[in-house]
């Protein structure tokens, strides 16, 4: 179903699950990143649910700091395919992450604007460009939001994998059909060649934990 009225980006506790009628195909991102096409097809096939864990405290690597916000999702997946854990601390520093899926990366997390994301992305001498995230892939990540997310506030995040692609996403609220969902916009790029994957993942809300 639909994201009840009273879930919002700085509360998204709760089961959602990757709605695969609604969300672009995850096969080419998959492949971009490298993953094989055996795992591939077997995630393709697979219903992917996320335990969705949103709370504030200090960053693991600094207990003595001031809360930030948290984001931890325990991913599990039907057809025998393993599970992942995405913890994220919203202070945009980069940490080290690693998984049976993606392998080595690091990566950031914050609370941010889309007016934000599109204004460093024109910055010729601003990180954004120099980490690699273009302008024309932000255009893309600021599309298709409802008001909330438009004016208000998303979540960005940005990973660069060891393996040789970089992952730019924002989640936020869209209409999908007349309803209120919450959404993922993806730009995954290669480092070593012009080949970028632009896609939308929608997700079904389930319930409370």
């Amino acid at each position: 179903m639909a994201a009840p009225a009273n879930k919002s980006i700085k509360d998204l506790n709760g089961k959602w699950v990757i709605n695969k009628a609604l969300s672009d195909s995850t096969d080419p991102i998959l492949a971009l990143q490298g993953v094989g096409w055996l795992t591939r097809k077997a995630v393709g096939l697979a219903t992917v649910t996320q335990h969705c864990k949103q709370y504030q405290a200090p960053p693991d690597d600094a207990p003595t700091a001031p809360p930030v916000p948290h984001i931890d999702i325990e991913q599990s997946a039907t057809g025998g395919v393993k599970g992942t854990t995405e913890k994220r601390c919203l202070d945009w520093e980069y940490r080290s992450h690693s998984d049976w899926l993606f392998g080595e990366l690091r990566g950031k997390s914050r609370i941010t604007t889309l007016a934000r994301i599109l204004e460093e992305a024109k910055d010729a001498e601003g990180e954004s460009v120099k980490e690699g995230r273009r302008e024309e892939d932000a255009k893309f990540l600021a599309e298709g939001w409802l008001e909330e997310s438009k004016d208000g506030e998303v979540v960005e995040s940005f990973a660069d994998a060891k393996s040789g692609w970089t992952g730019w996403q924002v989640w936020g609220f869209s209409d999908v059909k007349g309803e209120r969902w919450l959404t993922r916009r993806f730009a995954i790029r290669r480092k070593d060649r012009e080949e970028v994957v632009l896609a939308r993942l929608v997700y079904e809300w389930v319930g409370e934990e």
